[in-house]
């Protein structure tokens, strides 16, 4: 059964949404390797002062290998408003009738 992770981190999300769109490109680099490692969804969210990011994934580890693989996402976080250290968490998708 897959996994969800969940990162949050402090920043200003109005600042990511300028990056992402000034760096389409490397958002895109990101992206489609993420895919290449197994991730099976992706989006970002803002808040209040923060920023997170959530994904599935067919299991930690497979997260894992990827952002700790990945040299652009630092580079990302830096200058795309992240001003804290990302927390991250995982939770077991669970199986029930209702999902869409």
């Amino acid at each position: 059964m897959s996994v969800f992770m969940i990162l949050r981190v402090q920043g200003d999300p109005n600042t990511l949404e300028r990056y992402a769109s000034s760096n389409a490109e490397m958002m895109q680099r990101i992206a489609e390797a993420g895919k290449a490692a197994g991730a099976i969804r992706h989006a970002f969210g803002g808040g209040d002062n923060e920023i997170i990011v959530i994904d599935e994934w067919p299991d930690e580890g497979s997260f894992q290998r990827f952002f700790d693989s990945q040299p652009e996402i630092p580079r990302l976080m830096q200058e795309g408003g992240a001003t804290g250290v990302p927390q991250i968490s995982f939770y077991r998708k669970l199986n029930t009738t209702d999902e869409f």
